[in-house]
């Protein structure tokens, strides 16, 4: 027993001197530490950490090490204190290529390490705190860049791992120079006084895009704009509660067969809460903003805090850039399953781009889903920003739901029930961008309820220079063209596909303009522009092509193929009064194929054949005494009425050789008279050189009928009387009245002595599907028809003249007007 209690004193007082060495080795390493000067460690700290990210690294300032009382811990783990250590001045070096000799600056940083994690080798750092610490990145062209830190390899993975609770810092500063994006940027940061929640950093935002976009399409504009979006999200509602009240209403009905009336009764009355709340105008739009940038009611999670913003300004592509915003916390950025928060606020040029939203897992960019407001001058600018190839518009302003998911096979974008204003029209509707190879996509369908039609101007560059001017385009109209000179730009096309769709379902034009709607289905693939087709309705019909561009090719190849169908005279010609009485139907065809990098050019090179048809009308008769001269039968229709004359039939075929259109016939048959045109229409230097001949049905007299000619250019025509022709028929009379003043009335009187055209053999030449030669290619002249007695057009003086066919064509069955109807 003895023994026993004496084995035991001895192991007591073993424990007890290995306890007292410990303490006394703490506590000497606690004098150690507090008493030691650790700057002299700076070389050793230096060089270490120097080879360990392969730059020079140096702390210039005081390296200290501390004891802190441990925050938050209870218990025992209360006594055991942490050390704590800080330094001062720190630089990390470039590499010898870069501007910057500095790649980082630290005035201090400090933080503290908890002591009993480090016997499970886990290094466990609450917080770390830096005083103003700034980046400098650079990357040059060839890819070459300073953050990418060569660290040494290991064939072993580390034993420690790092834990990190929080980062805190006052201010700070980042600098970018990236040749091969061309930006050059300097970013401030700054800690917010006080976490800002998501909801109102979106009420903020709304509040300032609603002012920019004031600013890019005007006041009255964009107080239409938010009544769009007012509009849109009340109808969102709408439908969202009627498709919850549906839901509800067959889960009723399926509660009601499985538990009887009564679950039926309670579930009903699930029902009308729901329609009551859904309702509410006010709830409904700010529960579907809310959703809008994936604020959801999750209940297990709070919601999005920003806790840092930022301000930007420099150059990006030499545009100036400048903009603010906010961010989460930097520790967010470590939960990957957390929606990160972002917001933005950036103007680049005349482009303002604005968005509030969260991104999921941004080390590793996972998925976007932002509110997002765009301002600008014309979407053509978004090429350079996005790479997505948009025409050139008016002033637009847009906003709408921005969603990104981010995958190895190609990144897509959806800008989902967006709306806006472009120029004085509005445009909603919903674009999805896909990254592919070898080339990304663009795919969606737009709609426009009220379109201005001077809207589309600029898309073919047909606006004024004015116009040009406040977009920013150097290009000039030349003031005597009225075809388009502008070019297109072909080198976008092969950047990006599409597959668009947009409806105009109510076009705002001038009143003489007879254009009621548009659709269009844009197709891009590899540098080929395609409508198909690009169709307007017109005076109560169609006018529809399809046009094929081929941008890929150098100059631009085209082809186009127009129908016109069933357009009513009297709506072609809404503000001319002699036309209001008017009946029947045009009908016509075009194909035709050009080479050049312009409307006009287009216009210029064209070759092909268009062809038209009037069949089964009236015409005032107003009209034809004064497309024939006869003054005194005018008077008289205007004194006491008019009648209508009937249309046998009018018909135009032309042939289109190198921009120049020829006659093949252009005729009009009533029953009181025939008129002819000749002559032709040059597309390369839009001028016109017409000829009008009235031809008599019946005996009339004192008749002082005359060709008429329509000369000049498209921009300044001149209509007028043939004087030669009326001088001469005059002068005859004058010298026959000398002989017999009876003998004076022949040149006045007018007999009939012309045939009516044939219609029948003119509807069957019109039906015929006019034909192109490849672009580039010059279309062959082609004889004028003959009418078997009727006027006949002959070549224009000058022009490419081709021996008449005289011999009677096999005539085909009869056709009428009714047969272009389904073509």
């Amino acid at each position: 027993m003895a023994v026993s209690s004496s084995i035991g004193r001895r192991i007591g007082k073993i424990i007890a001197w290995l306890l007292l060495v410990l303490v006394i080795l703490l506590v000497a390493l606690a004098i150690f530490i507090a008493t030691f000067d650790w700057n002299r460690a700076r070389p050793y700290v230096n060089d270490k950490v120097s080879q360990a990210i392969g730059r020079p690294f140096a702390i210039n300032g005081d390296l200290k090490v501390g004891w802190r009382h441990p925050v938050g811990e209870t218990g025992w783990r209360g006594w055991v204190p942490w050390p704590r250590f800080s330094a001062a001045n720190i630089t990390i070096g470039n590499p010898e290529w870069t501007r910057q000799q500095q790649f980082a600056t630290l005035d201090e940083i400090d933080f503290e390490v908890k002591v009993l994690p480090l016997l499970a080798h886990d290094i466990v750092i609450p917080a770390i705190n830096l005083v103003n610490p700034s980046v400098d990145l650079e990357r040059l062209v060839d890819g070459r860049n300073n953050w990418t830190f060569k660290l040494p390899s290991s064939s072993t993975p580390s034993q420690w791992k790092l834990e990190l609770h929080d980062i805190a810092f006052a201010k700070g500063n980042i600098a970018l120079s990236d040749q091969q994006k061309k930006i050059d940027v300097n970013v401030s940061i700054d800690t917010l006084g006080q976490p800002i929640p998501l909801g109102d950093a979106l009420k903020q935002q709304e509040a300032a895009s609603r002012k920019a976009s004031a600013e890019a399409i005007g006041r009255a504009g964009a107080k239409k704009l938010a009544q769009q979006v007012e509009d849109q999200a009340a109808s969102e509602a709408q439908a969202a509660s009627a498709a919850a009240a549906s839901a509800a209403a067959s889960n009723a009905a399926l509660a009601s067969a499985a538990s009887g009336p009564s679950a039926a009764s309670g579930m009903t009355s699930g029902v009308m809460t729901a329609s009551a709340t859904a309702a509410n105008g006010g709830t409904a739009s700010a529960v579907a903003t809310a959703s809008d940038v994936g604020v959801t009611a999750a209940p297990s999670r709070a919601a999005p805090l920003y806790a840092i913003a930022w301000t930007v300004k420099g150059t990006y592509n030499r545009t100036p850039v400048s903009g603010s915003g906010k961010v989460g916390g930097v520790l967010a950025l470590q939960d990957a399953k957390r929606p990160f928060p972002v917001q933005a606020d950036v103007k680049a040029g005349d482009l303002h781009i604005a968005f509030v939203g969260t991104v999921t897992d941004p080390a590793h960019l996972a998925a976007l889903d932002l509110r997002l407001w765009l301002q600008g001058n014309s979407m053509a600018r978004l090429y350079s920003l996005t790479g997505v190839t948009l025409p050139e518009t008016p002033p637009y302003a847009t906003e709408g739901h921005l969603i990104g998911q981010f995958k190895s096979s190609g990144n897509v974008f959806t800008y989902e029930n967006f709306t806006g204003r472009v120029g004085g029209s509005d445009l909603n509707g919903s674009l999805t961008y896909t990254g592919r190879q070898p080339r990304p996509l663009l795919q969606g369908e737009l709609v426009s309820h009220l379109l201005q039609f001077s809207d589309l101007a600029p898309v073919i560059g047909a606006d004024s220079n004015a116009s040009k001017a406040r977009r920013g385009d150097a290009t000039a109209q030349p003031s005597g063209r009225a075809l388009p000179v502008e070019e297109f730009r072909t080198d976008r096309w092969k950047a990006i596909d599409a597959n668009v769709k947009f409806t105009g379902r109510r076009i705002i034009k001038n009143a003489d303009l007879p254009i009621t709607d548009l659709y269009t289905h844009v197709v891009l693939v590899n540098g080929v522009l395609s409508l198909e087709p690009l169709k307007f309705g017109v005076a109560g019909g169609s006018l529809e092509s399809n046009i094929h561009l081929d941008g890929s090719a150098a100059p631009l190849q085209a082809r186009l193929a127009m129908a016109a169908r069933h357009l009513k005279l009297k709506q072609l010609f809404p503000n001319f009064k002699t036309m209001q009485n008017a009946l029947g139907e045009i009908n016509g065809d075009a194909s035709l194929s050009a080479t050049g990098n312009s409307p006009a050019a287009l216009a210029a090179t064209s070759n092909g054949e268009i062809k038209a048809l009037v069949s089964e009308g009236t015409v005032s008769r107003l009209l034809m005494e004064a497309a024939g001269l006869n003054v005194a039968n005018v008077v008289y229709e205007k004194l006491f009425g008019s009648a209508d004359v009937k249309i046998n039939c009018a018909a135009a075929d032309f042939v289109v050789t190198n921009g120049v259109l020829e006659s093949r016939v252009f005729a009009l048959d009533t029953d009181d008279a025939v008129i002819d045109i000749d002559g032709h229409i040059n597309l390369r230097d839009e001028t016109m050189d017409l000829g009008v001949h009235p031809h008599t049905k019946g005996f009339r007299v004192f008749s002082l009928r005359s060709p008429l000619y329509v000369k000049g250019t498209f921009k300044d025509p001149h209509v007028g009387v043939n004087a030669a022709a009326l001088a001469l028929r005059g002068g005859a009379a004058v010298g026959l009245g000398l002989i017999n003043p009876f003998a004076a009335l022949l040149p006045l009187l007018a007999p009939s002595n012309n045939k009516p055209l044939p219609c029948a053999q003119l509807l069957s030449q019109a039906r015929q599907v006019p034909k192109a030669p490849p672009p580039g290619v010059k279309q062959q002249p082609k004889p004028p028809i003959s009418l078997e007695g009727a006027p006949v057009n002959k070549p224009s003086k000058g022009a490419a003249s081709a021996p008449v066919d005289n011999r009677k064509p096999a005539t085909p069955a009869p056709a009428s007007a009714a047969e272009y109807k389904g073509s």
